[in-house]
C-alpha cells in the first residue's frame, strides 16, 4: 500500500460542564458526538522518514507547520514507530476556530490514516500518542458518542446512542479557547452538572429532558468576548428546536431537530449572515444495521 486515506469527523459537545481545576487545567465534564461534517486526510508513502502536510480549504493554507496539529501528530507517529514518512494532504470542510474539533480531528485523521498505511494496530498505543495534541484527538480516533472528562483523558465510549439531525451555525469569526477559559475564571461563573442527566435522557429516550439540558458552561464567556458566538447561538434557538446550545468554546452553535426534515425546513428558513450546514451525528466504529432510534418509538415500547 503507497496510498492510504481516511475521513475526520467533527464533533458536537451537547453538553459542556466545567467540573474544576487541576495543575492549572480546567476539568470538564462532557457528552459529545461525531457529525458527518469531515474533513478528508490523503497520506502517501516516503522512502525517507521526513513528512509534508498540505493544507487545503477554509483558509488553512497560512497555518504555520509548527502550529498545524496534523503535521506535529505525524512527526510523532513515524518517531514512535519508526516508520517511514509520508506526504500528507487534509482538504479541509470542518471551520476553523468554531468549537467543532477541526484541529483535533486532523491530527486524529493523519494518527489513524499513518497506521493504515503502515500497519500499526496498537490502539493502546495510538491513543496515547494522540492525546498529546489536543485534549480532543484521543477521543477522536474512534468517535461516535462518549463521555468525556478531566482534561479529556477520561474517554468513556457510549454504545446504541440515537441519530441525532442538527442545524449547524457557524460564523466566519472564532473564539479562543485558552480566552475563552480566561474569561469564564474572571467572570467567576459556576458550573452546571448537567451531563450524566443528559446521557440518561438520552438513552431512555426522552426527548423533553434532552433538549432542555443541552448546554455549554463556557457560553457566557464566549458571547462576551464574541459577539457572533452569542448571535448564532440566539439565531439557533430562534427555529424553537427540541434544544439548542454552543460547541465547544465556540463560535459555532447548533439546534437539534427530530429529523432530517425538519432540519433542511429550518436551513431554509435562515435569513441570518453565517454559514450553515445540515448534519446529523454519525459512529466511525459502529455497526448500525438493525438499530433503531429509541426516540423513535412510542411511550408503550420505551417502557413509559
Amino acid at each position: 500500500m503507497n496510498t492510504a486515506r481516511v475521513t475526520a469527523y467533527a464533533k458536537l459537545n451537547l453538553t459542556l460542564d466545567i467540573t474544576g481545576r487541576e495543575a492549572g487545567y480546567h476539568l470538564l465534564d462532557s457528552l459529545v458526538c461525531s457529525i458527518d461534517l469531515s474533513d478528508l486526510i490523503v497520506v502517501r508513502r516516503r522512502r525517507d522518514r521526513l513528512v509534508n502536510v498540505y493544507m487545503h480549504g477554509m483558509g488553512s493554507e497560512e497555518i504555520p507547520p509548527e502550529q498545524n496539529n496534523a503535521f506535529r501528530a505525524a512527526e510523532a507517529f513515524v518517531k514512535e514507530f519508526s516508520t517511514p514518512g509520508a506526504d500528507i494532504t487534509v482538504y479541509k470542510n470542518i471551520p476553523i476556530g468554531a468549537g467543532l474539533g477541526g484541529s483535533s480531528a486532523d491530527a486524529a485523521g493523519a494518527i489513524n490514516a499513518l497506521a493504515k498505511l503502515y500497519g500499526v494496530a496498537d490502539r493502546a498505543a495510538l491513543r496515547a500518542l494522540a492525546a498529546e495534541y489536543g485534549s480532543d484527538t484521543a477521543y477522536m480516533l474512534d468517535g461516535g458518542f462518549a463521555r468525556i472528562r478531566g482534561r479529556g483523558e477520561k474517554i468513556e465510549r457510549l454504545e446504541g446512542c440515537p441519530r441525532l439531525y442538527f442545524l449547524l451555525i457557524c460564523p466566519e469569526s472564532g473564539v479562543s479557547a485558552g480566552q475563552c477559559y480566561a474569561e469564564w475564571d474572571e467572570m467567576s461563573l459556576a458550573g452546571a452538572e448537567r451531563t450524566e442527566r443528559a446521557i440518561g435522557a438520552l438513552r431512555a429516550g426522552d426527548r423533553e429532558t434532552f433538549g432542555a439540558l443541552l448546554g455549554n458552561d463556557l457560553y457566557p464567556a464566549a458571547a462576551r468576548l464574541n459577539a457572533d458566538a452569542a448571535r448564532a447561538a440566539e439565531e439557533a434557538a430562534s427555529f424553537s428546536p427540541l434544544g439548542s446550545a454552543m460547541t465547544g468554546s465556540g463560535s459555532a452553535a447548533f439546534a437539534w431537530f427530530e429529523n432530517e426534515e425538519f432540519t433542511r425546513w429550518a436551513k431554509s428558513r435562515y435569513r441570518g449572515k453565517y454559514r450553515t450546514f445540515c448534519v446529523k451525528t454519525t459512529d466511525p466504529g459502529e455497526k448500525r444495521a438493525g438499530w433503531r432510534s429509541p426516540f423513535a418509538l412510542s411511550d408503550e415500547e420505551r417502557g413509559l
